[in-house]
């Protein structure tokens, strides 16, 4: 951690904290004397660039408080019903790994509706490449089809281990395989 200590870093912290406070304080303070001079809302709003809010918690101190007490109290949750996209997501597993008889050297180019990110060819030759389109053929197959024609099983069985994939998917692909998952735990 270099030569600075916590302390240190501690108290930049709490100097920075103090000046934005009194900024802030006095910042509300002369647009409140502002306004009491007649500035309306709007006007406050259009010359500074503040936000609508901003000025109304600047004239109101209360709503700020208000405001920041309700933002502590409420943590974000998601409904009682809410699964993850990963839970939702139709990931497509192979029936057989046998049916796997896709391309294993070259270059390839898959189709839009499996890579549409515009860099579609993969050149299997190179290892980097060849894992990246075994996840993007595996994460974005819509049909077992897609999964038959571009997948190779011996190259699956081989690059399993270390592919980076959505962890539902691995689930998915390793309850149905469990030659798989024991690839990787060797491969661990």
């Amino acid at each position: 951690m270099g030569r600075f200590s916590e302390d240190e870093l501690h108290a930049v912290v709490a100097r920075y904290e103090a000046t934005r406070t009194a900024a802030l304080t006095e910042r509300d303070e002369q647009l409140r004397a502002f306004h009491a001079a007649g500035w309306r809302p709007v006007d406050l709003q259009r010359v500074t660039g503040y936000s609508r809010e901003t000025i109304r918690q600047a004239l109101r101190p209360e709503v700020r408080r208000a405001t920041n007490l309700s933002r502590r109290r409420t943590s974000p949750r998601p409904p009682a019903d809410y699964r993850p996209y990963g839970d939702r997501r139709p990931y497509v597993v192979a029936e057989t790994l046998a049916a796997l008889h896709g391309p294993t050297e070259g270059t390839v180019t898959l189709p839009r509706h499996l890579d549409w990110s515009g860099h579609a060819e993969y050149d299997l030759n190179r290892p980097a490449r060849l894992a990246s389109m075994y996840k993007v053929v595996l994460t974005e197959a819509g049909t077992v089809e897609d999964l038959h024609t571009w997948l190779d099983a011996n190259l699956l069985r081989r690059l399993w281990p270390n592919l980076w994939l959505p962890p539902q998917l691995r689930q998915r692909w390793e309850e149905a395989f469990p030659e798989l998952a024991a690839a990787r735990s060797e491969a661990a």
